[in-house]
């Protein structure tokens, strides 16, 4: 069974308080987002269901216990159900929510950034854009989309977080100025801690050293600022790189292509 909702977008707000599509047993439901200026954010909340966050426009960054993925157009997060998460949209986003019954779809017990299809994409806005489908169809529409989804690959685009003050300091730091180049010293020294002691916190929480914890946000900016329209040029310079080709070639090593050829094969 498949939920249809009418062409009429619908609030951040409501995607998360709605109940009567958690009570709802359909294996599939999508809704369109359009965020305004001033409603940008969904505060923390849990869903029975499994859901797929899929930016269209603009972007959204998704937080959970332990973790903060920041996702552009074209990919989604999936954020398995009843894990607590919270949703902020770039202004003027237009985001696409697919809703999943637990255990119709082979998809991921964590939290995940998925890279998706052409195929998937057009598979659920028109879940959601479309009203009037018959049943058959809209069984056929659903099976596709779930069968198509569960073979989506997982993006590294996740940044570890942790709820140790001094790292989630640093964490808001970062994210407000991803450019900064100070050293792991330099950094040890603003949270009162000796480089050392810093090195072996970051370790334990994250699982990352703080070097590649910093890039993987570094990362995530980039990704989302390469979908926004910015150029190689403008970001490795936003993120505080000496040249182009250092930028890249961090990139290159990171995620195993270019930055151009990933927005290339990322907008196919």
């Amino acid at each position: 069974m498949m939920t249809k909702f009418t062409q009429i977008p619908m609030s951040l707000a409501w995607a998360r308080s709605d109940d009567d599509l958690d009570r709802s047993t359909a294996r599939a439901t999508a809704v369109r987002i359009d965020v305004s200026e001033n409603e940008r954010e969904a505060p923390q909340h849990h869903h029975r269901k499994g859901q797929l966050v899929m930016a269209f426009k603009g972007g959204v960054t998704c937080r959970v216990p332990g973790g903060m993925w920041m996702v552009p157009p074209r990919c989604g997060i999936w954020v398995p159900g009843g894990m607590p998460h919270s949703n902020v949209a770039t202004t003027n986003a237009r985001l696409f929510f697919l809703f999943v019954e637990p255990g119709a779809a082979d998809l991921p017990d964590r939290c995940c950034t998925l890279s998706l299809s052409p195929l998937v994409r057009e598979l659920i806005i028109e879940m959601a854009d479309h009203t009037e489908v018959a049943t058959a169809e809209a069984e056929t529409l659903t099976t596709l989309l779930l069968s198509a989804l569960s073979r989506m690959p997982v993006e590294r685009l996740h940044l570890p977080l942790t709820e140790e003050p001094r790292l989630n300091r640093i964490a808001s730091a970062l994210a407000d100025d991803p450019g900064d180049r100070s050293t792991i010293a330099e950094w040890a020294a603003r949270v009162a801690m000796s480089e050392n002691s810093l090195a072996r916190l970051v370790q334990r929480e994250t699982g990352l050293t703080f070097g590649r914890w910093r890039q993987q946000l570094q990362l995530i900016v980039a990704i989302r600022s390469l979908a926004a329209g910015a150029t190689v040029q403008q970001i490795s310079g936003d993120l505080g790189y000496e040249s182009v080709s250092a930028f890249i070639t961090m990139f290159r090593k990171a995620l195993g292509t270019s930055p151009a050829r990933y927005l290339r094969d990322f907008s196919g």
